[in-house]
């Protein structure tokens, strides 16, 4: 295809948001852009080459629920014969219509990497928030109750405390990292155990058993794949000290919830910081809203304000591989 004849599909907002740095980035003329709002009004399927699927397509969606934006997002495209590229702006694709484009011969990119300092941190607040009880002193505030001797709640220092982080990507490096600096020992799981910096371990994903009886912290990064759904469950809680932790930032589906319920209810589990779910919106009757050591994110781990301009520059990098006929970066296709 000639670079000169591409048709650029994003949202109206988007459009007023990017759309004059995305024409400066591009030679003049070479890029024409088509809205989703006025595709769907088109009597005619839409023409475009190329999308970039931003957070306000998806934003006020869920797993389970979409929104009347993402399902006019989703039509168009599945009605657009010439579309050869979609950026989309998560760092997973799990939705089922990416499968059905790259069934197509679609190209999907993620943003992987893009939140991944975010989302580290959100799970280095957590670490130190559930390790310095902080859930438990939040619970004793709203009780007006003055409690100052945790006795056996009090916390062990984090130098020396093992993590098992399950999920090797740019957010699992950048975790392991951070808690490097307090002291903390980690181990990887991924599907292979070639050693990486700053693990101290890595370990394939069949050998996880093998670490959970000496990890104080499970920590879940991972994507979710035939592998990794249901990996955290009531065997490897089991397995784990009474008392360890739990973090999931990865995706719902990756812990069995009713595994983790049981877990943290009868003290096998000390706590947990949990930003996904396997339903979401949570269920405003489960019992995770109101355990005292439970924090309870709404799939809020990667946002920041810069979170946007970092995905846009992904898609611009994208954007001109794609004109020169360049491997895309975090092309689907290529992460198995």
């Amino acid at each position: 295809m000639s670079p000169a004849s591409l048709k650029l599909l994003l949202s109206a907002h988007a459009l007023r948001t990017w759309g004059p740095r995305i024409e400066a980035a591009v030679p003049a003329g070479s890029l024409s852009f088509v809205t989703a709002e006025d595709a769907r009004a088109a009597s005619e399927p839409c023409d475009a080459d190329i999308a970039f699927m931003t957070r306000e397509v998806t934003g006020r969606s869920s797993k389970d629920n979409s929104t009347p934006e993402l399902q006019g997002f989703d039509a168009v495209m599945r009605a657009a014969p010439r579309l050869k590229w979609v950026q989309i702006h998560p760092a997973g694709a799990e939705r089922p219509i990416y499968r059905e484009l790259r069934s197509r011969g679609v190209k999907v990119t993620t943003a992987s990497g893009a939140t991944a300092v975010t989302v580290a941190h959100s799970v280095l607040g957590a670490v130190i928030a559930l390790n310095r009880r902080f859930p438990l002193l939040a619970d004793a505030q709203r009780r007006h109750a003055w409690e100052p001797r945790l006795a056996e709640r009090s916390p062990r220092d984090l130098k020396g405390q093992h993590a098992v982080i399950v999920g090797m990507g740019p957010i699992g490096l950048n975790i392991a990292a951070l808690l490097q600096v307090l002291g903390m020992i980690s181990t990887g799981v991924r599907r292979s155990a070639e050693p990486v910096p700053p693990f101290e371990k890595v370990i394939p994903y069949q050998s996880l058993p093998e670490v959970l009886p000496g990890a104080d912290w499970l920590i879940l990064c991972c994507p979710a794949s035939p592998l990794t759904r249901g990996i955290a469950n009531a065997n490897v809680f089991s397995a784990l000290p009474d008392g360890a932790h739990l973090v999931n930032v990865s995706r719902g589906e990756i812990a069995v919830e009713k595994d983790v319920i049981a877990a943290l209810a009868g003290g096998k589990l000390g706590g947990a910081y949990l930003d996904v779910f396997e339903k979401e919106p949570l269920d405003p009757g489960s019992p995770l809203w109101d355990m005292p050591n439970v924090i309870v994110s709404p799939h809020t781990a990667s946002h920041s304000l810069g979170q946007n301009d970092a995905i846009f520059d992904i898609f611009l990098d994208n954007l001109s591989r794609f004109r020169a006929g360049l491997k895309l970066r975090n092309d689907v296709d290529d992460l198995g």
